[in-house]
């Protein structure tokens, strides 16, 4: 299934005039880096390119065509010279007031995009305004939004940003961080997990902010679990339903398991990782954390611990946990840590692990190859 980029004119990859219509070859002002980073995003990247642009009332006596076509095939040859050719481009000229189906965000003119030969759900619509926004949702595609906060509320454009919810919005009509964000799509992986000891559900990206929602049952393992999304910069949404009535090792051990499983499932094809990552001190203590997504299951364990239980999570399970990960994650573990103080000390583990994740799982665009000499991982 082909997957499109549709693509709007002015305000994204041209500059809009206050007059809002392009009619002559003095008004016309590329967005830096559109050349370059478009021209890669046509070679590197496994989309079409599809321009969609409404332009009120083309034909008629405020817009004639003569003022339009010398100026817009200007426009579409400057991209053609750089290796950048637009597959479609669907030009609709009716006024707003005439809400007409093929203006955007109505997708008449788009109608040979739904079928089974293009993958809708993992396309984008990418523009400056609020309708191009609506016609991703139409579309059901995905919906990059490029502005500035300081052209948010001007003219005819006023857009919240919670009225963004679900796009990915950037801040500048940058086409560097549009290709880097596209070429490193979000790392976005769900498990569930359903034994007659445990009911597990878990949703990681690996590449967001550290937000978290976590629910064991457990106070003191959410605490822990809660140090990965934050120092590990993921999102991380956890809810388990466990027998705790017996006690917290099928609790423990499940959720490791899960999760080593779902940090599997997001990484992919690991093109790209940097594979290895962490050495972290907390107070009295010094954690050390060496971690290895490199396929392969092992743990080494170097630390001890003096009390039963901290919080109401057996310090036994400690050791348990990082092995489910390993074993689910098919990951090696190489852990120590040295301390007095015993929260502090598997606080320090866990935020050292969270590190350790977050430098292994790092990408580089311009590196995009497998870190290992086998090939494979």
């Amino acid at each position: 299934m082909k997957k499109v980029l549709f693509i709007d004119r002015d305000g994204t990859i041209i500059k809009e005039t206050s007059d809002e219509q392009i009619d002559a070859f003095e008004k016309v002002s590329f967005y830096p880096k559109a050349f370059t980073f478009l021209g890669k995003i046509a070679k590197e990247l496994d989309y079409e390119l599809v321009m969609i642009t409404n332009q009120d009332g083309l034909g008629t006596e405020v817009f004639p065509e003569d003022m339009f076509w010398p100026v817009h095939n200007f426009i579409l040859k400057s991209f053609e010279n750089e290796g950048i050719t637009f597959d479609q481009v669907f030009i609709d000229r009716t006024f707003p007031k005439d809400n007409a189906d093929t203006r955007k965000p109505g997708t008449g003119m788009l109608t040979n995009y739904f079928s089974e030969e293009y993958d809708l759900e993992n396309s984008f619509v990418i523009g400056d305004r609020l309708t191009d926004m609506e016609l991703a949702k139409n579309l059901g595609s995905k919906g990059i939004f490029i502005n500035d906060e300081t052209h948010l509320g001007t003219g005819e454009i006023t857009v919240k940003r919670e009225e963004l919810d679900g796009f990915i919005a950037l801040e500048s009509n940058d086409w560097e961080k549009i290709y880097e964000f596209l070429k490193l799509e979000n790392r976005v992986a769900e498990i569930s997990r359903k034994t007659n000891e445990t009911d597990i559900q878990i949703k990681l990206n690996l590449d967001g902010t550290g937000k978290s929602s976590i629910n064991t049952g457990l106070a003191f393992f959410d605490h822990m679990l809660d140090q990965l999304a934050r120092h590990g910069q993921m999102d991380l949404e956890i809810k388990v339903d466990g027998d705790l009535e017996v006690d917290e090792h099928h609790t423990i051990e499940d959720t490791a398991i899960a999760l080593g499983e779902v940090f599997s499932k997001a990484l992919g094809n690991k093109l790209g990782i940097e594979r290895y990552g962490f050495c972290l001190p907390m107070d009295d203590c010094l954690a050390q954390v060496a971690l290895d997504f490199g396929g392969r299951n092992w743990l080494v364990w170097d630390a001890d611990f003096k009390r039963e239980k901290v919080g109401d999570m057996p310090t036994e399970m400690f050791l348990h946990f990082f092995k489910s990960f390993s074993d689910g994650a098919k990951a090696n573990l190489n852990i120590k840590a040295e301390g007095t103080n015993e929260h502090h000390k598997i606080e320090a583990i866990f935020k050292a692990f969270a590190k350790s994740i977050k430098m292994a799982v790092k990408r580089d665009t311009e590196k995009m190859v497998l870190p290992s000499t086998k090939g494979m991982l």
